[in-house]
């Protein structure tokens, strides 16, 4: 039995100390902030109450493999999950408005062609069909492996089999994400809807590698659930898996540095005194550059080092007080598109990234009983990509969202009741992240700059886990490197991820 410290209680740190745990180790969480969740938290105002991090789960069944294996308990005994049915609404820049079925490619299909015309059904259905494809080819090295030591090789070969596009007179295939919507979908709509996948995590489809179409075949494949609460019952529950598995949780304890001695972890020092608690290994939690001063001079980062990632995005969140009842049959999710892509495009990742003026909106609406006081009142959550450190001018792009989602809410201004507007700066103080970035899911190709370092490090005995180490972001990419990580430790370097 080895002791092993946490450093961090989100969701990705607690997955991998229940499994640690379980494993007979004995694992204690060290949380700066006074709770655990990491980005999963809530807002509770006068009997409304918010998420403020991801409003919808994709893929659970990592969530389910780690109740099974931490306890024999299926995940549904723990939260209530619901399938969102349609998984959005989408209101495109022309008026055009679509809701598409969750995890249902014929209904899609038939929806698409209903809403825009026969033939964008029919292409976006191909187009899944070879996402499938680059989903296929990229699952195991990309979610449920560790990193390769030769991870140049994910880095230069891109695994979206696109088609073949004649061009001034050349034969080209697509390289990203915007090209393939603009030569295989050909509809401005439809590729609206792919590239709204790409930047709903930060990510610009005009750079983004055409492996990014994995993004919505995990959508549209495995669907998109809701946990009743919230998503923050997703992370209360992982949190009482690892009590029962007696992990140990110290909040507002955080570590103020790693102990290594002879090139191997030793322990953490925590508190303001600097107190050495010591341990056989160490599990981060945290963005690279706080893995960094932890460490002090030493580089932590993983053998192959990966490319340092670029300028991160983060999101402005707007919590919404509605009067009046939720009306029946509306949309869990409506995704309201920028009216000019372009422009948009070219606020967030222009050379001075800025909070664009018509920006695509997510507005969540969920019809749950205990996000309101009453049945005469509904729960409204809108999101924005921002720039990371973008809370500058936090309420006016919050209008400017309001003004968007109007279009999706009837009557919204008149039906608002107070709101309140969580900016990057919140994401930091939650998080840890500077400026409040929120890391996207690691992709293959593109140089490999949207890999995410190795969970294994340079220091023998310090792993890291998390939305900035591999696999990346998201709550599904959270729990797999959890998986991995617990696998590492528990089997060492040979562990190749499970079968």
């Amino acid at each position: 039995m080895a002791r092993i410290a946490v450093i961090g209680a989100g969701t990705g740190a607690m997955a991998a100390a229940a499994r640690l745990a379980v494993a007979g180790h004995r694992v204690t969480v060290y949380e700066r902030t006074e709770t655990y969740g990491g980005a999963v938290r809530r807002v509770e105002r006068d009997g409304f109450r918010f998420d403020t991090g991801p409003g919808l789960l994709p893929l659970p069944a990592v969530w389910r493999d780690l109740f099974v294996k931490t306890g024999r308990e299926p995940l549904e005994e723990r939260v209530g999950l619901v399938q969102v049915d349609p998984s959005a609404r989408h209101v495109f820049a022309d008026g055009t408005a679509v809701s598409l079925p969750n995890a249902s490619r014929a209904g899609v299909v038939a929806a698409l062609d209903a809403a825009l015309g026969a033939p964008a059904g029919r292409r976006w259905g191909d187009f899944l069909v070879r996402a499938r494809e680059a989903w296929d080819r990229t699952r195991r090295p990309l979610l449920e492996e560790p990193l390769w030591p030769d991870w140049e090789v994910l880095a230069g070969r891109e695994p979206y089999p696109a088609v073949p596009h004649k061009r001034l007179l050349r034969t080209r295939r697509a390289g990203t994400l915007a090209e393939v919507g603009a030569w295989e979908l050909r509809d401005p709509r439809l590729a609206a809807l792919l590239e709204g996948h790409a930047l709903a995590h930060g990510l610009d489809p005009r750079t983004a590698p055409a492996n990014a179409a994995v993004l919505p075949y995990m959508e549209y494949a495995f669907g998109m659930w809701y946990v009743r609460g919230g998503m923050r019952e997703l992370a209360r529950a992982v949190y009482e898996r690892c009590l029962a598995r007696r992990v140990e949780f110290r909040f507002g304890h955080g570590v103020t540095g790693i102990v290594v001695e002879d090139g191997r972890v030793a322990g953490v020092r925590t508190g303001d005194d600097g107190a050495v608690e010591e341990a056989e290994f160490v599990v981060a939690g945290v963005a690279p550059d706080a893995l960094e001063r932890l460490c002090g001079t030493v580089p932590p980062r993983g053998a192959g080092d990966v490319p340092a990632p670029g300028g991160a995005m983060s999101r402005l969140t707007v919590l919404l007080a509605l009067r009046g009842a939720r009306p029946e049959g509306t949309p869990h999710r409506t995704v309201v598109h920028a009216a000019d892509r372009e422009a948009e495009l070219a606020a967030l990742f222009g050379a001075v990234p800025s909070a664009p003026e018509r920006p695509t909106v997510t507005v969540l609406r969920p019809g749950d009983p205990g996000s309101v006081p009453d049945p005469d009142h509904e729960a409204v959550t809108l999101t924005s990509v921002v720039p990371a450190d973008g809370a500058g001018e936090a309420e006016a792009h919050a209008g400017r969202m309001i003004t968007a989602a109007a279009g999706a809410v009837p009557g919204l201004r008149e039906r608002l009741l107070w709101h309140e507007t969580r900016t990057p700066a919140d994401i930091a103080a939650e998080t840890g992240a500077a400026g409040g970035a929120v890391p996207a899911p690691a992709l293959a190709a593109a140089g490999g700059r949207l890999l995410r370092p190795a969970n294994g490090t340079r220091i023998a005995g310090l792993f890291t886990v998390g939305g900035w180490s591999h696999p990346g972001g998201g709550l599904p990419h959270a729990g797999m490197s959890g998986a991995l990580v617990a696998g590492l430790v528990v089997e060492g370097p040979e562990f190749r991820g499970s079968q």
